[in-house]
């Protein structure tokens, strides 16, 4: 480990020390459909829509007879509605026709449901089964590549490489929380919090910023 990055978990430990899922959900495969969900939207936005998508739709049988206009009358203030609607009923038919309401720590299996990606994926094994993994999402990838954790031109999957090399395997889960919350509310795509950062000498944002 390098001294930065071992300024970096101290950092992340100070502001984030007990971090989590901002998604709201009760049952394992809400966390799968909310995040599916928030592609491309907030949290926040998501918790709004899923709040009364579950509690009209409680199981997934329920879900999966659901009619589609209804969905995207309901999740239609998260953006892309359409498309996210048709993958909601398509993964509840599939999950409730092959596991019931349970849903399979299988990765392979995730990721060929509509809509799920590695970053869906990631996040249901890591939050669920404690899989040690990281999601990189649109926060941690901009904060990965201003702290040179990673090289402006990488993707998400070279980045996720590179993090878990960084970081012990133990503390993926974990880091993978605070570099989300540290992007999301410190780290921003549009002003970011600089001043008060203790990472700013390590940053090349801030470099950049200073000349």
């Amino acid at each position: 480990m390098t001294g930065s990055t071992k300024m970096i978990e101290d950092y992340l430990d100070e502001l984030f020390p007990n971090p989590r899922c901002e998604l709201n959900y009760t049952k394992d495969y809400e966390l799968l459909l909310a995040t599916m969900l928030s592609a491309q939207t907030t949290d926040k936005r998501v918790n709004s829509v899923t709040e009364i998508l579950f509690k009209k739709y409680p199981t997934l049988k329920a879900l999966s007879e659901a009619n589609i206009t209804d969905i995207q009358n309901i999740i239609r203030p998260i953006g892309t509605y359409h498309k996210k609607s048709e993958n909601l009923i398509e993964i509840a038919k599939k999950l409730n026709k092959d596991y019931g309401e349970t849903l399979p720590n299988n990765r392979d299996y995730l990721e060929s449901l509509p809509g799920v990606g590695r970053k869906t994926a990631n996040v249901v094994l890591s939050n669920i089964f404690n899989v040690p993994c990281i999601a990189v999402d649109t926060h941690v990838s901009r904060v990965s590549k201003r702290l040179n954790l990673a090289k402006e031109k990488d993707n998400p999957l070279q980045i996720e490489k590179k993090l878990n090399r960084k970081f012990k395997k133990e503390d993926l889960c974990k880091r993978h929380h605070q570099l989300v919350l540290f992007g999301r509310y410190y780290c921003l795509a549009r002003n970011p919090k600089c001043p008060e950062c203790k990472l700013k000498e390590i940053c090349k944002f801030y470099k950049h910023l200073s000349k």
